[in-house]
């Protein structure tokens, strides 16, 4: 069996075609679609106070998965690696941490005196977005102790790992730019 690190480069690259282009736009988009398609149609409304520990659970659990895929995304970008595609896997991941953050939201306004104004999954994706963005329009706000809770853990999370995420994804493209810039002139 060959050893495919090994194995010279195929004489002749394949050139790109508009679908290969469009191909990894159509898997993100895909992908996103499906993050929110499940954000509305997963069963939230059994979590909260129904079931305290297991919603702890899994918010922990879903926001510890996607801050360890950002980092491993971001140290693809700091060790220059050519193999990893940091541009599709790092937007998706924050799709993903706003939509968890979303459903904790709509899960804590379940528990009586933990949000104001917070009634709706929209809602929820709304105090989301707004509290990512730091505009906070206050027809929102986190009352009780848990959800002010979640709020600055939001605010932390998006500080450290979605700042990080976004930096390391703008230095890559930058690379990306500087190279094509510096190949086209060598030639």
């Amino acid at each position: 069996m060959k050893d495919r690190r090994t194995a010279p480069p195929h004489p002749h690259p394949r050139t790109r075609t508009g679908w290969d282009a469009l191909r990894p736009w159509l898997v993100r988009v895909g992908i996103a679609a499906a993050v929110v398609a499940a954000y509305f149609l997963l069963p939230l409304d059994h979590l909260g106070p129904q079931r305290p520990v297991l919603s702890w659970v899994l918010f922990a659990l879903l926001l510890t998965v996607v801050a360890v895929l950002l980092l491993r995304q971001i140290r693809h970008v700091l060790l220059d690696r050519p193999d990893s595609r940091p541009g599709v896997v790092i937007s998706l991941l924050i799709v993903l941490s706003v939509h968890v953050f979303s459903a904790t939201y709509y899960t804590l306004a379940k528990s009586p005196g933990e949000f104001s104004g917070l009634h709706t999954r929209i809602d929820a994706l709304y105090f989301t977005v707004v509290t990512l963005a730091t505009v906070g329009y206050g027809d929102i706000t986190p009352r009780g102790q848990a959800a002010r809770v979640v709020a600055v853990l939001q605010i932390t999370y998006s500080f450290v790992f979605l700042t990080a995420a976004a930096t390391a994804l703008t230095t890559r493209m930058r690379d990306m730019v500087v190279r094509r810039t510096e190949r086209g002139r060598s030639r």
